[in-house]
């Protein structure tokens, strides 16, 4: 590799160590055996060359639900909620298992106000995660995902994906599960938030929240 890619390397490695907002430009030259000089050569500066970071990081961790699993249970390719499920249990386990690049990602989230050019940098490539995240739970190439289903149904998970990253950060030991956040669409969808499972299934409570016979459905204590 040259410096180019040296630098860009270093940075990333920097990320996950020391954070975005705490890492110097000595740091990356300690990392990846550049020199300072050839940060601004190649990137302008430390900021340009971080950003470039944040965002290959975050593509790099995303590629790795679109290629070979590494012997890990395939994704059902069938039943659309068993798919959404199972999805959403690989993408929990990433964030248990690389608690450092969740940290760097969310650690970014309270700099944007203050700094707009991190802010355009990301909103950027927004658009290109939420039509990412539409392809890995349809299985699907990026290049058939239309704009409009990026938008929707993109941004509804990238809502998602910010939520538990913070979650996985705060409770680890208390995330929901794949099968948790499909029986939370069915409850506020169905309009039976406070039912529990176990009501519903032997009360048959409707979209109104009540049960078959007229009584009010089971709540969960």
């Amino acid at each position: 590799m040259g410096h180019r890619e040296d630098l860009l390397e270093g940075a990333k490695r920097c990320l996950l160590e020391k954070g975005y907002a705490r890492t110097t430009a000595r740091d990356i030259v300690a990392a990846s055996g550049a020199n300072l000089a050839s940060i601004g050569y190649h990137y302008g500066s430390k900021d340009v060359l971080m950003r470039r970071a944040l965002v290959e990081s975050a593509e790099e961790w995303g590629e790795g639900f679109t290629g070979p699993q590494d012997g890990r249970e395939p994704v059902p390719d069938g039943d659309p909620v068993e798919r959404f499920a199972a999805t959403w249990d690989r993408i929990l386990r990433s964030f248990l298992e690389r608690p450092d690049f969740v940290a760097s990602q969310v650690e970014v989230l309270g700099l944007l106000p203050r700094d707009p050019e991190l802010r355009a940098a990301l909103a950027g490539v927004l658009p290109e995660g939420g039509e990412g995240l539409v392809a890995v739970f349809e299985n699907v190439p990026d290049t058939e995902v239309d704009p409009e289903a990026a938008r929707v149904v993109g941004s509804f998970y990238q809502a998602l994906l910010t939520g538990l990253m913070v979650q996985s950060l705060v409770t680890p030991g208390a995330l929901p599960s794949g099968g948790d956040l499909v029986e939370a669409m069915r409850r506020v969808l169905s309009g039976s938030v406070l039912a529990s499972r176990e009501g519903r299934a032997e009360g048959g409570a409707g979209a109104s929240g009540e049960a078959a016979d007229g009584g009010p459905a089971a709540v969960r204590p």
